[in-house]
């Protein structure tokens, strides 16, 4: 089974544990989808997943969107009894970005957009692909609840500020509603770590480019946890015993995201670079104007040690959000800690989630 990309280390996590099933998997498709950026795809397909069913009324539905390179199986730590996602009583839909490999993605579409040749999807793209689903397909009006993590968490704010009304409410952990100049750059070496390597042949690659996605795994490696994750040695909490730092490094190093694209990892960076719900219409590029817009309620949860999205950027957000409650995740799990990594935080997030959509 899959976990979440960065628990592959974490082989003993007690979020392993009692996975619901989707009820089902299903692929969207629409004909002629433009993206931001100008290209129309002939078919863009959207992968999700469904858990639990839609009752009469359409009013029961909680959309979880996916964070990089995830499935729809990347938000189970928030189902299950003693979890604040209720399976019986709720609609969950769970989709899967562009550029996963399964979704519409370099890897999977066909010429003339194979590839290298796949356009820059953005966080807005990704989200009217969504809203088409959930009309046209699904017949789902209105949301109860929007919950993301991470380039989820983009999504939830691009959805707050694109369509004010859609959800009663939204929860985002772990990520912001821009990437500022030094997430890009992070971003931006973690590309370069990648195509350095002689084999990506400028994405026209005829085998993986090994070594390149070595490096692109080892760069995520620095990221990805806090520093005093590292010194405390914390993955030892939940990895099985006797697990070394050099075993954690060459997981990283060897197997960091299995058998990954690398078109598809660099395109879902590209779609993370790019965000900023400021540059929705009509804010002109505004993120301050764009985040006062916010109408619903809204859980804002950064992770305190989160190297990714920091607790800085996070807090100069939220001054401009009217109807913010903001409740950091007092962790040393980085990045990590807004999905559940350790059971401390997993506790932390579903009591909190769930006294947000039950006050």
């Amino acid at each position: 089974m899959k976990r979440l990309f960065f628990l592959l280390l974490l082989s003993q996590s007690v979020f392993a544990q009692s996975r619901p099933d989707p009820s089902e998997v299903h692929d969207f498709i629409i004909h002629n989808f433009k993206t931001e950026s100008g290209a129309t795809l002939p078919e863009a397909h959207i992968i999700y997943g469904t858990y639990g069913h839609l009752n009469a009324a359409h009013d029961n539905a909680i959309l979880l969107p996916s964070h990089y390179m995830a499935t729809h199986r990347g938000y189970e730590w928030l189902m299950g009894p003693g979890r604040c996602l209720d399976t019986t009583k709720l609609f969950l839909v769970a989709t899967e970005l562009f550029g996963n490999g399964h979704s519409s993605s370099p890897s999977n579409t066909p010429e003339p957009f194979h590839g290298p040749r796949f356009p820059i999807t953005t966080i807005r793209d990704n989200v009217e692909a969504v809203h088409q689903l959930l009309i046209g397909s699904l017949k789902i009006p209105h949301l109860k609840a929007i919950i993301g993590f991470s380039m989820g968490a983009q999504q939830a704010f691009q959805w707050a500020v694109s369509y004010p009304t859609f959800a009663d409410r939204i929860v985002a952990t772990s990520g912001t509603a821009k990437t500022y100049p030094h997430g890009y750059v992070r971003l931006e070496g973690q590309i370069a770590a990648l195509t350095a390597d002689t084999a990506f042949h400028n994405g026209d690659y005829t085998a993986p480019p090994a070594k390149g996605l070595s490096a692109f795994g080892v760069v995520w490696a620095a990221w990805l946890y806090s520093q005093e994750w590292w010194r405390k040695e914390l993955w030892k909490t939940t990895a099985a015993p006797g697990t070394t730092f050099e075993q954690v490094l060459n997981r990283f190093r060897t197997n960091f995201i299995p058998n990954a694209d690398a078109n598809n990892l660099i395109l879902q960076c590209r779609t993370w670079q790019q965000h900023n719900v400021g540059n929705t219409p009509p804010f002109n590029g505004d993120v301050e104007a764009a985040l006062r817009s916010i109408k619903v309620p809204f859980l804002y949860m950064p992770s305190e040690t989160d190297l990714y999205f920091p607790l800085t950027d996070a807090k100069y957000e939220s001054s401009f959000m009217s109807t913010v409650t903001f409740k950091p995740i007092p962790s040393l799990w980085g990045h990590t800690a807004g999905a559940a990594s350790n059971p401390a935080d997993g506790k932390f997030l579903n009591e909190n989630i769930a006294q947000f959509l039950n006050p």
